[in-house]
């Protein structure tokens, strides 16, 4: 199975992006090949390029303040265990207060390291980093795998709260949705959305096995979904077979 997400609004769309490099981060900087560390190091760029946005740490903490306030409303709840609700609870505590302690924007404490940003300014040139352009940086390469493991950790470390505080309201969020089988017929699918209830993301899960692409679109008031094939001229072409899937609206 394959599970696709389509967020509803840029807020979301951020958080998405966010998580994206932050799990491909983490699985660089377990790695020993310098290449894979060059790698690391581009995307904590690319962090800190996407954190570069001035409402997002605010942003962070409404949402995590409106998840507090949300998890309290079910304190008393015969239904819901007072054990989990104390723990993520005090998860969503923790992370406000990591995040609210970070100053200015994600990474800003990076800006100050000369070093780094002498190569961010060239990562971005076509071979800008080769060993005649930067010798300190090749010179970083050659260093062992565990010296340079502690280095981009050290890096990597004001980019933590940011990371898990995304990581949990991602989760809050996508545990808020139920999982539906539907059917696309001829490949295609549409549904109205219910009023009076926001929804900021979708979740498809498609069998690997029919080869088939998802194009989702949508907004406050529909979600479409147009199946696609890629065929072996390496273009997309829409299938038109009846199709079954598994649909997530998560609010």
């Amino acid at each position: 199975m394959i599970l696709y997400e389509y967020p509803f609004n840029e807020r979301i769309r951020t958080y998405l992006r966010l998580e994206h490099l932050f799990r491909r981060l983490g699985e660089l900087v377990k790695r020993e090949s310098p290449i894979d560390h060059h790698y690391a190091i581009t995307t904590i760029f690319e962090v800190m390029d996407v954190g570069a946005r001035a409402d997002l740490k605010t942003d962070v903490l409404k949402d995590l303040d409106k998840q507090k306030h949300v998890l309290n409303g079910y304190r008393g709840n015969p239904a819901i265990s007072e054990v989990v609700l104390a723990e993520v609870t005090g998860q969503l505590e923790g992370c406000f207060a990591a995040v609210n302690n970070l100053p200015g924007k994600a990474g800003q404490s990076l800006t100050e390291n000369d070093w780094l940003m002498s190569i961010r300014s060239r990562v971005g040139i076509p071979g800008g980093t080769c060993e005649f352009d930067l010798p300190a940086y090749y010179a970083w390469q050659h260093l062992g795998t565990a010296t340079r493991q502690q280095d981009l950790q050290r890096w990597v470390a004001p980019l933590v709260p940011l990371a898990e505080s995304i990581r949990l309201l991602l989760r809050l969020l996508r545990d808020s949705g139920a999982p539906q089988k539907v059917a696309a017929p001829a490949g295609q699918y549409q549904q109205t959305l219910p009023q009076g209830r926001t929804f900021h993301l979708l979740r498809l899960r498609i069998d690997s096995m029919l080869g088939l692409i998802p194009e989702i679109s949508g907004n406050r008031l529909m979600a479409s979904v147009r199946l696609m094939r890629l065929e072996s001229d390496d273009r997309l072409h829409q299938s038109t077979d009846d199709s079954i899937f598994e649909l997530t609206l998560c609010s």
